[in-house]
């Protein structure tokens, strides 16, 4: 089993998760070495749900936060081990999000009296399918490990605190035609020719644009696939347009799946995937003192993460992490020392102070 020095500096602590391989599906190994590490420290109460682990203070505070990062990583890339150079750390995982573990880690290691009770949540299979996720489950079947005041979900973020989430709908939307044999085309009904209103639609739809806590959320509305056919002879009589809509968090899954059904009113729509967005809350006093300290100018989270989970509990949640979001996933991702240094610092002053 890989062994981890939670008292290592942050950086050489990213350094070694990341060289602990933890492809979705595969963290046993370094969920072992979490568990084994943390077990270490009497002032933690440490329990295991699959290759998810919880760490939690148990000192009375009249607040609890809760702090979470995904233990796993998308595929391998031709991407490991981990290389530093100009002090940066690239590697598979290491933006997303091994460097934001790296400062859970340590926190969890070295605050033994922190001004609130905290619970650490290292959790598997965020890359994934939604069921598989270990923070999912936890909602199911623990959800009050996961209370709190306040919640930091530790996505990269450039070490800015990007606040809420969107919330994303899958819609696929269908047209109907009648097969010919294209030689005598006008025996039948083009489906995919149908279908051009439904791309019309979406190329003269006008996105929202929501202010929410002072930060501006933009919507989406956008095509991401098409398909039909049936051969290069044949008159096709179906063709599916696959939509993607990212909503702002302060429109429902229900009122988002509505809006997308009066955009497409008059076709087939079936909604194959969908969660809800995460609101900021940042008008919290908890979430006040956090951007007290962390400082920036708080901006609104383009994209779906763990913070919806917690939105869904009533416990409000920002993500604030190492690393540029727009590496995550790249072959060449990687994560800046000096963010990893930079969160771990403002982290502990505001559970210290």
């Amino acid at each position: 089993m890989a062994k981890l020095d939670l008292h290592l500096s942050g950086p050489d602590l990213c350094t070694a998760l990341v060289d602990v391989s933890s492809v979705s599906g595969t963290e046993q190994e370094l969920a072992d070495a979490v568990e084994d590490a943390l077990s270490a420290y009497p002032h933690l109460t440490v329990s295991r749900h699959g290759n998810t682990v919880v760490a939690r203070t148990e000192l009375g505070r009249a607040e609890r936060i809760v702090i979470a990062g995904h233990l796993d990583t998308v595929p391998l890339n031709d991407n490991l081990p981990a290389r530093r150079a100009d002090g940066l750390i690239h590697g598979l995982g290491a933006c997303d999000m091994k460097g934001g573990v790296a400062v859970g880690l340590r926190l969890a290691a070295t605050l033994t009296e922190p001004n609130r009770d905290i619970t650490y949540v290292f959790y598997d299979c965020e890359e994934v399918e939604a069921e598989r996720n270990g923070l999912f489950k936890l909602t199911q079947t623990d959800p009050e490990l996961l209370q709190g005041v306040f919640a930091v979900v530790m996505e990269p973020s450039n070490a800015v605190v990007e606040a809420g989430c969107q919330g994303t709908m899958r819609v696929e939307v269908t047209t109907r035609g009648e097969r010919a044999h294209s030689a005598r085309s006008w025996m039948g009904k083009n489906a995919i020719h149908e279908a051009g209103e439904i791309l019309d639609r979406l190329a003269t739809y006008e996105p929202r644009r929501v202010p929410i806590d002072g930060l501006e959320y933009r919507e989406g509305l956008n095509a991401v696939a098409i398909s039909g056919g049936v051969a290069g002879n044949v008159v096709p009589d179906l063709c599916t347009v696959s939509v993607n809509y990212r909503f702002a968090p302060s429109r429902s899954e229900a009122e988002a799946e509505a809006h997308v059904r009066e955009v497409f009113s008059g076709y087939d729509v079936v909604v194959t995937d969908s969660a809800p967005g995460g609101l900021p809350g940042l008008e919290r006093p908890a979430a006040a003192a956090f951007l007290q300290v962390v400082g920036g100018e708080p901006q609104p989270k383009f994209g779906w993460t763990d913070v919806a989970r917690f939105t869904l509990l009533g416990v409000p949640a920002v993500n604030y992490g190492p690393g540029d979001p727009l590496l995550a996933h790249k072959q060449e991702e990687f994560v800046p020392e000096a963010e990893i240094e930079q969160c771990e610092q403002r982290l502990r002053s505001w559970l210290t102070a």
